[in-house]
């Protein structure tokens, strides 16, 4: 494998932001108006992924990679950090975290590897939020998407114990929740049919959680599969679907399934 060093692509990155001699596009950008950007190579590296294509996968990973560097080189210009102390800093990170493969420390079981990771990200949090009782959910991103930060709050509670012991429990809880979202919705009163409802996903997600899905995948691969089987609808409608009554639509969607595949009943 040709080593190529990171060093070479900040240097890269320099040369673009060179306000005499760089790239004008690069000169103009700043940390939020790169930010989408980055977040839709996110979602690029998740699609190669899905796809097994790991030629694009590289060439993915690469692009962002240099979102990271372009960081980097932003808050250098600004006297915050450079790119060698984002390495420096990941580095200890991973190191201070896996005492059990970078030092001596021996524990029982993996349950007790993911007790003592959480145990010294809570210290890390206390650290830097610089108070002795520091919220378990201090770090959560505001800005994650509602169905990933919900598994991510469910998750980070639920290995400190504050979880169902039983998942009767919370088939139990997502009848009731269904209870009371008919209820709200017969009341007629919209913020409370709001509040129900997402009362309602947030148990479907602590669900998913129980039975070890992922939530947000789940839901990825439902939409995937409505819009492969509307396609088909639409192909053998052979037009608009509002030219055809509910009845003929119905018809076509149980021959959409039948031809895309039905794994589960809908």
């Amino acid at each position: 494998m040709k080593k190529i060093e990171i060093q070479k692509l900040a240097k890269i990155m320099q040369k673009l932001r060179d306000p005499n001699f760089g790239c004008p596009w690069d000169t103009r950008q700043s940390y939020k108006t790169i930010l989408p950007y980055t977040i839709e190579e996110v979602y690029e590296v998740a699609d190669a992924i899905e796809r097994e294509d790991f030629s694009d996968l590289k060439d993915e990973l690469g692009d962002l990679l240099f979102q990271v560097v372009f960081y980097a080189q932003l808050a250098a210009e600004d006297g915050y950090f450079d790119l060698s102390e984002v390495v420096e800093g990941i580095c200890d990170k991973l190191t201070r975290r896996h005492p059990h493969v970078f030092g001596n420390k021996v524990y029982a079981d993996e349950n007790a590897v993911h007790q003592a990771w959480e145990k010294q990200k809570h210290l890390e949090r206390q650290d830097k939020n610089n108070q002795q009782q520091a919220s378990l959910l201090d770090d959560i991103p505001l800005v994650l998407p509602e169905l990933k930060r919900a598994q991510k709050i469910q998750k980070r509670v639920a290995k400190q114990g504050f979880d169902w012991p039983d998942i009767s429990q919370v088939w139990e809880k997502l009848e009731e929740e269904v209870i009371e979202v008919k209820q709200a919705a017969e009341s007629g009163d919209q913020s409370h049919l709001k509040e129900e409802l997402g009362d309602l996903i947030f148990v479907c997600v602590n669900l998913a959680r129980h039975y070890q899905v992922d939530a947000d995948m789940a839901l990825r691969e439902a939409n995937q599969k409505f819009e492969k089987r509307f396609r088909k609808v639409e192909e053998l409608a052979g037009g608009a679907i509002s030219d055809f009554d509910l009845e003929k639509l119905e018809e076509f969607w149980q021959a959409a399934k039948k031809e895309t595949g039905q794994k589960i009943k809908s």
